[in-house]
């Protein structure tokens, strides 16, 4: 009996699933034959294997993001448009090398013409005179050429650029872009009747130069605003207050206060796991970390890239081998603390390749190897609030939910 199209018109169950294993394996070895002989003609000819991988590009949602529509970045840019900065000044560093480069040409051809009519009025001029001259005039020629000429553009790269946050944004929250007149200074607290003392007091391990004080659980006792938080706290030169919320007696929630006079984020915490629950961690060892801030592109996400950089000594102790990393993707913000060490690479090692595919140089025979301390959690940025306010969400600079657009994203 041969196979057949659709066995699955064979009344016989036994007879009908060794049609379907047949069929089955039909296809198998019709994709393994088409396989190997694309591979054949791909060894015979390697850029059709070029051509074939470029076309094979997965469709992800990050690969389909939108933006919305901005041709300057210093004009009006709310919290809510979704803008790459980055893109805009490369596009306009682009345009200026543009319109610069016939500028220096310009400029090249009027000096030599200057030049040669230098010549004819000094001819009586000393030979060495006229030798210095020339060479120092070719001195000045090069670099207008070099500059003149188009540098290949770099591999695009997740780091953050705080560089290149508008105008706008710096005049609206002034207290986070001016720098801090000492180290940042925190103090860490929970919300009310909270009894997440122990995830308090990890917080104190990943953010420097804080101290937990918690929030008294009588039923008598005074429960204090975060208005009168904020107060006491800034009266003792705190720069920040971060607040941690419970739901069922596990992180839900992270709120921090720039201080004196905010603003106010409000976080969403998930995947909460301590470090003594990581297979292999390690124990901080209380140094001041180095942080790293990738991902974050539009006015929101640049905002919420300074905010976290006031949490961190701008000097990190680098003895400690203590990195701190924020990576932006899709609005969750994970969080994860390491500590790395640089070491020989062993043979069945691959080197390290850069954002461009290709290998970095003068690296070729090093390696990186991190171990990660914890606690390791992920946030999501729901609001925020303008200033410190009584009743928190009654004014709000941003809320989240405001776009149903799933390839539209605000950080």
């Amino acid at each position: 009996m041969g196979i057949l199209r659709d066995p699955h018109s064979i009344p016989n169950k036994q007879k009908r699933s060794e049609q379907l294993l047949k069929l089955k394996k039909a296809k198998e070895s019709a994709k393994r034959d088409d396989r190997l002989r694309r591979r054949r003609a791909e060894d015979k000819n390697p850029r059709l294997r070029e051509e074939r991988r470029a076309k094979n590009v997965p469709a992800t949602i990050d690969s389909k993001r939108t933006w919305d529509d901005a041709e300057d970045a210093d004009g009006d840019l709310n919290l809510g448009l979704s803008v790459d900065l980055g893109a805009i000044k490369r596009r306009r560093v682009e345009a200026e090398d543009e319109e610069g480069a016939p500028a220096a040409r310009t400029k090249k051809t009027k000096s030599t013409a200057d030049g040669e009519g230098a010549e004819d009025d000094d001819s009586d001029a000393d030979s060495m005179l006229d030798a210095s001259s020339d060479q120092e005039d070719e001195d000045e020629v090069e670099p207008s050429s070099r500059t003149a000429s188009p540098a290949p553009s770099a591999a695009p790269s997740t780091a953050t650029d705080l560089g290149i946050t508008p105008e706008n944004l710096q005049q609206k929250f002034p207290s986070l872009f001016t720098p801090l007149p000492h180290p940042p200074k925190i103090l860490i607290t929970t919300s009310i009747n909270a009894r997440l003392k122990r995830e308090a007091q990890l917080l104190t391990t990943l953010f420097p130069n804080s101290h937990f004080v918690p929030r008294t659980t009588h039923h008598h006792g005074h429960k204090y605003s975060v208005r009168e938080i904020a107060s006491f706290a800034s009266n003792r030169s705190y720069t920040a207050l971060v607040i941690l919320n419970e739901d069922l007696r596990r992180p839900s929630g992270l709120d921090i206060v720039h201080l004196p006079a905010g603003p106010m984020f409000h976080f969403s915490i998930s995947n909460w796991i301590e470090g003594a629950q990581l297979p292999g961690h390690g124990n901080p060892t209380g140094h001041d970390p180095e942080l790293i801030l990738n991902g974050f592109r539009t006015p929101l996400g640049l905002l919420t890239a300074h905010l976290l950089r006031t949490l961190f000594p701008p000097q990190p102790q680098l003895v400690g081998r203590t990195v701190v990393t924020a990576h932006n993707q899709r609005d969750f913000i994970f969080f994860r603390r390491h500590r790395y060490v640089f070491r020989d690479k062993r043979a069945s090692e691959k080197s390290v390749v850069g954002t461009d595919g290709k290998p970095v140089a003068h690296v070729e025979d090093l390696r990186t190897g991190l171990q990660e301390l914890g606690p390791r959690f992920t946030l999501k940025l729901r609001r925020i609030d303008k200033g410190i306010q009584r009743a928190s969400g009654q004014e709000w600079e941003w809320k989240g939910k405001t776009d149903k657009v799933r390839t539209k994203f605000s950080l």
